[in-house]
């Protein structure tokens, strides 16, 4: 994976002092502050140039950049940077959360149901079952082929944060995510598989220039909860919703794409789903997040917080991706690069 485009004079800058310009760190800087000083009434979730910033300063963590120094990672400079933008990202997700009640342990994931079912955003998975064309179905794939070509890496993270049962559910449904030790059942291989029935490149990172910020916030999001050790309660939410949330979407992502003829190389990612995210659904809200505020319940507002989030970054990105189809064009900032057979 080589450094993605850059979209505005941060990510700019970023790339001259990624591709070993360190001398460009202080400009750098200045670039970060200078938007931190201007960020009042900006939307920080569609900003371009920050979320792929933001992406690229994340990515350091995760597989890293061919054309990138690995020590890049632990460069005091770039952990200052990143610091400056994830204040900016993290502000207002945390307006998204709500108060939250007093709660024991055991009523947690009734608080989780409650809020999941709050949700009235636009059903991007319906339309995707019953109306989508084939394009617009690889675009939605190029979109989640962000995270879901390293589905379960942002989570795990927070194993070595947390202890008893919540560790113990968390260990269990990525074990599930990693293929139950079976590399070719790993979910992120069955994405790739998925990709390439559709005609698809499924190289890691490929697509990250096609997709616009609501997309990399989506995965931001996630990293930023996971990198982040007084964020555990934050990233164990996150997961909670985003397992109580995913079957019956899933079921129509598989349903659309056998409605447009696409065999069992495309829906095998999904199908899975829809058996292994019915289990781990419990095992997150109960388990997980119950176990977590049993043990420390003063995170609860944090774990609402990681919930909060993935349903509003979630209802963003279907309104866009909704809202790009029924005007006519497409979801992505290059459709013309984004889709069509591997050569």
């Amino acid at each position: 994976m080589r450094l993605p485009t850059p979209r505005g004079p941060l990510s700019a800058e970023l790339t001259r002092v990624l591709r070993g310009d360190r001398r460009r760190l202080p400009a750098l800087t200045d670039r970060a502050q200078e938007l931190v000083g201007t960020a009042d009434g900006t939307d920080v979730l569609a900003h371009e140039d920050l979320q792929l910033s933001l992406h690229d300063l994340y990515e350091l963590h995760y597989r890293g950049f061919d054309d990138v120094d690995p020590d890049a990672e632990w460069c005091p400079g770039l952990l200052t940077v990143r610091a400056l933008l994830e204040d900016l990202l993290e502000k207002p997700l945390r307006a998204l959360a709500p108060v939250p009640e007093p709660t024991t342990a055991p009523d947690v994931a009734a608080s989780l149901t409650a809020l999941v079912a709050d949700d009235e955003g636009p059903s991007l998975s319906a339309f995707l079952s019953r109306e989508a064309t084939a394009e617009q179905f690889r675009e939605f794939v190029v979109h989640r082929s962000i995270y879901e070509l390293k589905e379960a890496d942002p989570h795990t993270w927070a194993i070595p944060r947390l202890t008893g049962r919540a560790k113990t559910a968390l260990a269990e449904v990525q074990f599930d995510e990693y293929g139950g030790g079976r590399p070719e059942r790993m979910h992120a291989t069955l994405y790739a598989r998925a990709m390439r029935a559709l005609g698809l490149d499924d190289a890691y990172g490929r697509h990250v220039d096609q997709v616009p910020a609501i997309t990399l916030a989506t995965v931001n999001s996630m990293s930023l909860f996971g990198l982040h050790r007084r964020l555990r309660g934050a990233v164990v939410g996150h997961l909670a919703a985003f397992e109580m949330t995913s079957t019956v979407p899933n079921r129509r992502y598989g349903t659309g794409l056998r409605r447009l003829g696409f065999g069992a190389d495309a829906t095998w990612f999904f199908d899975e789903h829809v058996e292994a995210d019915a289990v781990h659904e419990q095992l997150a809200a109960h388990d997980m997040c119950g176990g977590l505020i049993a043990d420390e319940p003063d995170l609860l507002a944090d774990v609402l917080l990681g919930a909060a989030a993935a349903m509003h970054l979630e209802r963003r990105f279907a309104e866009h991706v909704l809202g790009a189809w029924s005007a006519g064009r497409s979801s992505l900032r290059a459709p013309g690069l984004a889709v069509g057979p591997v050569s």
